[in-house]
């Protein structure tokens, strides 16, 4: 069974793309702090690559950045190629099955419930107010617990 699972961070912004038949793909690197410090007290980390395909792509590529914290679960892969200079390199993915964006969206981009404008307002004409926290309800309570 080839399974991995990983939480980290994004160490840059996702690289979104598309095959040459069309098909998204997205690359992008995860920092993941080991569990454990040396024996100096430091934290070692550990950076993954990290590529998703299609819908996952493109989520990825829409609503993650550098710093945002992800869980990934995938398989590992290994390919091998040429670089440039003939040099027979090897490469390992984690091909992604499954993304957890663990980053609130208001951390992430400001594009929270309440921070967008509201819509445009034809019968008043007026422009983009923000929204505004919905209402709390208040309710009688009279201490009674009903079991």
């Amino acid at each position: 069974m080839n399974k991995v699972f990983l939480i980290g961070n994004l160490t840059r912004d996702p690289e979104l793309s598309e095959t040459n038949s069309g098909i998204p793909m997205c690359r992008f690197a995860i920092a993941v702090n080991r569990s454990y410090s040396s024996s100096d007290g430091e934290r070692q980390t550990d950076f993954f690559n990290v590529v998703a395909w299609r819908n996952l792509a493109e989520n990825v590529g829409k609503y993650c950045k550098k710093g945002n914290k992800v869980a990934v679960s995938g398989s590992i892969q290994i390919r091998n190629y040429e670089d440039n200079q003939g040099n027979r390199r090897t490469a390992v993915d984690i091909v992604a099955q499954d993304i957890e964006f663990l980053t609130a969206r208001n951390q992430n981009s400001g594009d929270d419930f309440y921070d967008t404008p509201a819509p445009k307002n034809t019968n008043t004409g007026s422009g983009t107010a923000p929204r505004k926290k919905p209402a709390l309800e208040s309710f009688d309570d009279d201490g009674d617990i009903p079991f």
